[in-house]
């Protein structure tokens, strides 16, 4: 009988392990939509909510998620305020050196976007001169400050807050996921706003989003990548992209 109890007593402490396991602490941008928002009510909803619910689900692990203005994101995962980040984040190596990555859950590319009547060359030399705004700390802004020089750049909280300086004249482009500016640009009230110039397509500009956990654990890290398999197989992750988009953004 005490052999029996005993057992029981170790089974019932592994469980209680395993449960404390899989509750995990996700954060996300809240400002970034279709991709992460805060709708009317207070929540949290977008495609990066929704993907992060699917993996969790099927990690078996019990999830709550915090709304973290992007330029505190990455810090606050070092600061071990939540165990995830799941809001598009693009791999970098200066971001590898602080974080786990995993498998990319969608790709995408970066576009100017502005008034096409205005502008058709979007070369350096011909947007000399030019205010260019894209959200501070992404690899947008990086890209601009490193290769447009003699525009004027400016850095802003985040991508919306961009948007509305394009809206308001304040500057003359931006430069964001194209993806994201789908949404941005299909508004009415942004009607004479397109895409400007092809594409902006090179190396550094090359963006898959991945999901990121504590530099080190790789475990974690690990269990992400199989649910994001077993959601792309079972038929899950295509519900979710038809939901926001009408072609495929893996």
């Amino acid at each position: 009988m005490k052999t029996i109890i005993l057992a029981a007593a170790i089974v019932a402490l592994a469980s209680a392990a395993s449960a404390e396991e899989l509750k995990l602490r996700v954060a996300t941008e809240g400002a970034y939509p279709p991709f992460n928002s805060v709708d009317a009510s207070g929540n949290l909803v977008g495609f990066d909510v929704d993907i992060a619910k699917a993996v969790c689900q099927e990690m078996k692990a019990e999830c709550s998620f915090v709304a973290v203005p992007w330029n505190d994101i990455i810090n606050r995962l070092e600061k071990n305020d939540y165990d995830l980040i799941v809001a598009s984040m693009s791999f970098t190596e200066e971001r590898a050196t602080r974080m786990e990555f995993s498998t990319s859950y969608y790709r995408s590319h970066s576009a100017f976007a502005g008034d096409p009547n205005k502008f058709k060359d979007i070369s350096p030399a011909a947007l000399a001169g030019f205010r260019i705004a894209a959200g501070n700390q992404t690899i947008q802004s990086e890209y601009l400050q490193k290769v447009y020089t003699d525009s004027k750049i400016v850095l802003t909280k985040d991508e919306p807050e961009a948007q509305k300086l394009l809206q308001s004249g304040a500057v003359d482009l931006i430069l964001a996921d194209s993806i994201d500016l789908l949404t941005f640009l299909q508004s009415p009230e942004n009607s004479k706003f397109d895409y400007v110039g092809d594409p902006v397509t090179n190396g550094f500009l090359k963006s898959s989003a991945h999901i990121t956990a504590h530099k080190g654990n790789t475990e974690l890290i690990s269990k992400v990548n199989i649910a994001i398999d077993r959601i792309r197989l079972n038929g899950t992750y295509d519900r979710i992209n038809n939901t926001y988009f009408p072609f495929s953004i893996y």
